[in-house]
């Protein structure tokens, strides 16, 4: 009897995990960039994540240039468990001139970066 249990335990036990990995990677769905009149970028970034709650969500995105460079990074503070896809801005990047493409990557708290990315060509004026 006591094996019984300790098999539905462990059943339960992996199907608690396997729910939260279910959750995937994040998958970075569009990107707006626009330059500011001080010469610093503003994205606007939507994700798509199934967010689970705090064991597992959806946490930062990156603007990266080509070399690798992390130019910023928005951290999200919290799961969006019912708000999904959803948008989220980041103001003051700041990119040299000679880059034209950013990478935008995002990051959840089980798989860190995954999933897809979008690069985009900086609008010039």
């Amino acid at each position: 009897m006591k094996s019984v249990a300790k098999l539905v335990l462990v059943a339960g036990l992996a199907a608690c995990w396997t729910m939260g990995a279910l959750a995937g990677e994040v998958d970075v769905e569009a990107v707006e960039a626009e330059k500011q009149s001080n010469g610093t970028w503003r994205f606007s970034v939507t994700l798509k994540h199934d967010d689970t709650g705090w064991d597992h969500y959806a946490n930062r995105w990156d603007v990266v240039g080509p070399d690798g460079t992390v130019y910023g990074s928005r951290v999200l503070a919290h799961p969006h468990v019912n708000e999904q896809p959803f948008t989220r801005s980041l103001s003051g990047v700041t990119i040299p001139d000679d880059v034209d493409v950013v990478n935008i990557r995002a990051n959840d708290s089980v798989h860190e970066q995954g999933g897809r990315e979008i690069s985009i060509t900086l609008p010039r004026e």
